[in-house]
């Protein structure tokens, strides 16, 4: 059976913002993505919380994209689809990350991901809200990263549009939830889910 394979951070892996669990199968994007496509795809599930896309995260391998997506890339074959959902947490402040160093680490992952694929969707970082300098992430976000998660969707526009890459920014259909600033509640993981699940089927399937 063909694969979607979902490869991102906390909200990819279904971060709960009210108790910092993770949602439940029935409830989590990527879940609720199989139980739609029970029939025709396999979904494997790829999020790390605090997962970086472009810059090296402290943590080690599993927390960097850069050093970690190479290894998922062995079980895609040229039929699946590959979701690539990174870049929120490379906008915490103590990585100072320049919209050149967004767009060269989200390049560098396509180019590998290419060589397995070519049906991309590029999700783009989320739009955080001013709730966030409000609760625990305040640690790690400030005033800038709130500003640059404003301006870095034209980054990912033009970045998926010179590499032929599907575009599905999360952003147009809901926002993060009130408790945290960052991550998305239970409803928005149901309309993301429904939203993602028309637009590969509508557009990236009759592509």
């Amino acid at each position: 059976m063909k694969k979607i394979i979902c490869y991102g951070d906390s909200n990819t892996y279904g971060f709960n913002p009210k108790n910092a669990s993770r949602y439940d199968e029935n409830t989590r994007w990527t879940a609720i993505l199989q139980n739609i496509f029970a029939d025709k795809y396999k979904v494997t599930e790829e999020g790390m919380c605090d997962r970086t896309g472009f810059v090296y995260n402290p943590k080690g391998m599993l927390y960097s994209a850069q050093m970690h997506f190479p290894q998922i890339l062995s079980d895609i074959d040229e039929n699946d689809i590959l979701i690539l959902a990174v870049g929120t947490n490379d906008l915490q402040f103590q990585y100072n990350i320049s919209f050149d160093e967004i767009k060269t680490g989200l390049e560098k992952l396509i180019s590998l991901a290419k060589e397995k694929t070519n049906t991309i969707i590029i999700i783009p970082s989320v739009i955080l809200s001013g709730k966030i300098l409000d609760g625990f992430f305040k640690i790690q976000f400030d005033e800038s990263s709130i500003e640059k998660s404003k301006e870095v969707l034209k980054i990912y526009e033009q970045v998926a549009k010179n590499n032929n890459c599907f575009l599905f920014d999360i952003n147009k259909y809901t926002n993060p939830s009130d408790l945290d600033g960052l991550h998305y509640d239970r409803n928005s993981h149901k309309q993301i889910a429904e939203k993602l699940a028309e637009f590969i089927d509508q557009v990236v399937i009759k592509f």
